[in-house]
């Protein structure tokens, strides 16, 4: 595919349009090894190897980016309800990106942000089973009957009871839970109905995409790289 320079770097960097211009007439931009100082230049998006300060822009049309997610940051694309989660990504281009499903404001963990319309609909499809698990804190200790409950599906005030979920206790009042939906506030919802409370609350794993907080801690993020994306799509 053909584009302008501009749009190629206006797409792939965190640079303006009028930031670019200057850039390029400062000859800080280069194609297949060459100074060029037109932005409005037509490169091929497959073919033609384009460098700003010397370092190379690929263009991916797609874009796919966990983020641990700190408790205080509103699941948005928009400022409207506060800070958002999108102000993590510092240094990249947030254009079309968006969160793929939500996580509460007081939620912390793996949040999946991308600009494929597609794979985010197949991800949070109640069809597609795509399992999510989470590190549960309760106000109370959960006894054999309330672990049955969970595992068996719950009603938690909606047309139907939750579907059937994993439990493994961890201690007295913490589980992970591993649910296949993403109702509204739905391990709140499902604690309630079990006569507790959630006292903290950590998505752990989403699909086949795990967190793991030595390697992204909280507040941070990662792009995947070909392999992970690979894997993520085959889920």
């Amino acid at each position: 595919m053909l584009i302008r320079l501009d749009k190629f770097l206006s797409d792939m960097s965190s640079l303006t349009r009028s930031q670019i211009k200057e850039a390029v007439k400062k000859g800080r931009v280069s194609v297949n090894g060459n100074v060029v100082k037109d932005s409005s230049l037509k490169v091929s998006t497959t073919t033609d190897v384009v460098n700003l300060d010397k370092e190379e822009i690929k263009y991916n049309l797609f874009t796919y980016i966990i983020v641990n997610k700190p408790s205080g940051l509103v699941t948005s694309t928009s400022d409207d309800d506060g800070p958002n989660v999108m102000s993590i990504l510092k240094g990249i281009p947030t254009k079309d990106l968006f969160p793929v499903g939500r996580l509460d404001k007081d939620t912390e963990g793996l949040l999946l942000i991308t600009n494929d319309g597609e794979l985010g609909h197949r991800l949070l499809s109640p069809k597609h089973h795509v399992p999510k698990t989470y590190y549960v804190e309760c106000a109370k200790p959960l006894g054999d009957m309330e672990l049955l409950m969970l595992k068996d599906g719950v009603d938690i005030g909606d047309d139907k009871k939750t579907l059937p979920s994993k439990v493994k206790q961890v201690e007295d009042k913490t589980i992970l839970l591993t649910i296949e939906e993403g109702r509204f506030h739905q391990v709140k919802r499902m604690l309630k109905a079990v006569n507790n409370s959630v006292l903290y609350l950590k998505r752990i794993s989403f699909g086949n995409l795990s967190l793991d907080e030595q390697k992204l801690p909280k507040g941070s993020f990662k792009i995947l790289d070909e392999d992970e994306i690979k894997e993520l799509k085959r889920f």
